[in-house]
Formats: structure tokens, sequence, C-alpha cells
């Protein structure tokens, strides 16, 4: 297991590159499509079930990672983020297919979640950055599950904007590795490298203009991983505090506060969906899509480096980081070349009912 970080990036990556296009043709004939509306920053028919491909090379990068070593890495909550990732996936896919209604989505995110913490993904302590620990008790089973849906929920609020989401999951997944490497959970470590191998073969077609969304699947259970590893692979070790899993995933927190409070003073639902997310207001402020997300990409990092200092591992990641930034950017030049191209041709489709909430 020496490498196996490293292979399954590597083993990621390359499926993604075979797997999102062969999604993406299924979704095009099929009509499987996301239909601009109001609320939606793209203008034409775009597949939307790229989550798909994400979990499909999220999955099998593992098994055969497990093949070659001829092991499986039982401990530190594994197959708790494995079975809810993979329960919010199929609740995710479940929706962009039918518009499930916002209660039942909530019941199996809770449902995910508590299979999760009864599988070992337990807030149970939370470390103190100025010294001692709080031993939660009775308070841990409510404090996960809010933690797992919360950030779940939080990385489907900012797929708004192409790329945005999955260089958030990419960024948030290497910082995760690092982290978990330098804390001593070699095994959140792997899976944490094989999301961001996965994240970033579908970005090669999701970068601006985006030829495929992730959907809620791909939210759902990219945030659902990333929450989970948060939990298993940084505050189960004695050496990390409750502020590292906060300063990794601190994009989606913030947008899904922002999001929360601003509803909550208006007095209209919290989980009502709008137009005014953080990559929104930067879209109405004048930037472009692809400025929108790298200034998230560079908060995402900047607040991964501060995590990466708080465990001695900066040198590490931010030369693990401007590799990873660097790819993005070839990788969203290339987009661009491909805006030229013609559109692909669609069959008349109806645009579906809108959907009156988001969970």
């Amino acid at each position: 297991m020496q490498y196996a970080h490293i292979n399954g990036f590597l083993i990621a990556f390359v499926l993604a590159l075979f797997i999102v296009p062969a999604v993406r043709r299924v979704c095009l004939k099929k009509g499987l499509v996301d239909m601009p509306n109001e609320r939606k920053v793209h203008k034409n028919p775009i597949p939307r079930l790229g989550g798909v491909a994400i979990w499909l090379c999220t999955i099998l990068t593992f098994v055969i990672l497990v093949f070659i070593n001829w092991d499986y890495p039982y401990g530190n909550g594994l197959s708790g983020i494995l079975v809810g990732g993979s329960i919010m996936f199929l609740l995710g896919l479940v929706d962009d297919l039918y518009d499930l209604s916002p209660k039942f989505k909530l019941v199996v995110q809770i449902g995910a979640a508590l299979i999760a913490f009864l599988l070992g993904v337990r807030i149970e302590i939370l470390f103190n950055p100025f010294g001692g620990a709080l031993h939660l008790g009775i308070l841990s089973l409510p404090i996960t599950l809010i933690w797992l849906v919360g950030i779940s929920n939080a990385m489907n609020f900012i797929d708004g904007v192409d790329g945005l989401a999955g260089g958030v999951s990419a960024i948030c997944a290497v910082t995760l590795a690092v982290v978990a490497i330098y804390t001593n959970q070699p095994i959140s470590a792997v899976l944490a490298s094989i999301l961001a191998g996965s994240m970033m073969g579908f970005l090669v077609f999701n970068f601006h203009p985006a030829r495929i969304f992730m959907g809620d699947s791909g939210a759902l259970f990219s945030g659902f991983v990333l929450a989970g590893l948060s939990v298993a692979g940084v505050l189960k070790s004695l050496t990390a505090t409750m502020l590292l899993p906060i300063l990794i995933l601190v994009v989606p927190i913030m947008d899904i506060s922002f999001s929360v409070f601003r509803r909550l003073l208006k007095g209209s639902n919290p989980m009502k969906a709008d137009a005014e997310h953080i990559h929104h207001k930067l879209l109405k402020a004048g930037f472009s899509h692809n400025r929108t997300a790298a200034i998230l990409y560079l908060v995402c990092a900047g607040a991964g480096s501060v995590a990466a200092i708080l465990v001695g591992a900066q040198r590490v990641y931010l030369t693990i980081l401007v590799i990873v930034l660097i790819l993005m950017l070839l990788l969203s030049r290339l987009a661009k070349l491909r805006k030229g191209q013609e559109l692909d041709k669609l069959p008349e489709l109806q645009e579906p009912p809108q959907e009156e909430f988001q969970v």
C-alpha cells in the first residue's frame, strides 16, 4: 500500500477519461439533459449524469487496488464512507431522473449518514486548537449526522458554475489526502486520492463550456465522501483539531452558511433554491465562469494551505497543489479551445418541471 494513493489517483484519472465520455453519449442518446432556466447559468441542454462516471471511477479504482493488494483495508470507517456515499449517489441519481420531494431526500440522506455512523464514521471528540478536548458523548450522533448531511448538501449548493464543484472537490480531496498522511491515516489518504483522480478526469469535460454536469448524484456522493473522510481521516487523529475539517471544506461551508442565513433573514425556506449563491454574486459582478471558479479555487487552496501548515505538511502540500492547479489550468484552456466546436444535435426536449426546493 506504499504508493496506493498515487496509483489510485492515476487509475481513477485514466478511467474517467474513458467513462465520462461514454456516460455523456448515453445521456445524449436518451435525452437525459439539464434544461436551462432563470436560476441556471448555462444556455443549452447539457447531459446531467456525470455523477455516474464519478461514482464508477471511484468504486472501480478502489476495487482494483484491493485486488492488486489482495487485502481489504478494514477499519477507519472506510465501509461507512463507501456504503453511505453509494446510497447518496443512488439518491441523487434517482432525483436527477425523477425529481424527488425534498422531505424524502432529507430522510434518505439522514439514513445514509446513520449507516455511516454505525459503521464507524463518528465525531466523538473535538480537540481544541489551544489545548484540551471535548468528549461529545450522546451528542456524537446528531453532530455527525448534521456534518455528513450538511457537507453533502453544501457541495450540491456550489454546483452552479462549470467546473466549480468538481474543482473544489478535487482540491479538498488533495488536501484531505495530504493531511491524512501526516496524521497517520493512510487508508483515508488512498480514498481521498482516488476521489481526486476521478474529479480531475471529470473536469476534462466539465470546465467551461461544460459538456457534462455531475448532477445531484455526483455532488451528493463527492460531498458525502469528503465529509466522511474529514471525520475518519482527520478528526480520528489525536494531533488534529476541529479547525482542520472546517479549513479544508471552507468553500462549501461558507456557501451553505451564507445561503441558509440569508434565506432565514428574508423569512423564506432555507432549503429553497435561488440564484444568490456566492458564485452567482461573482457572475453578476462581471466575472467570467472560469474566473469565478478560479477565485473560489484560490480560497479553497488558501485554506487548505493553512491546514497543511497546522500538520507540518506545507512543503509537500504546496508542491502537489501547484501541480494540481497547473493541470486544472491546462484542462480549462483545452475546454476553451473546444468552445468553437459545433453543439451536439439533441432531440426535441420538453423542459421538465422545476423543483420548488433544493435539499
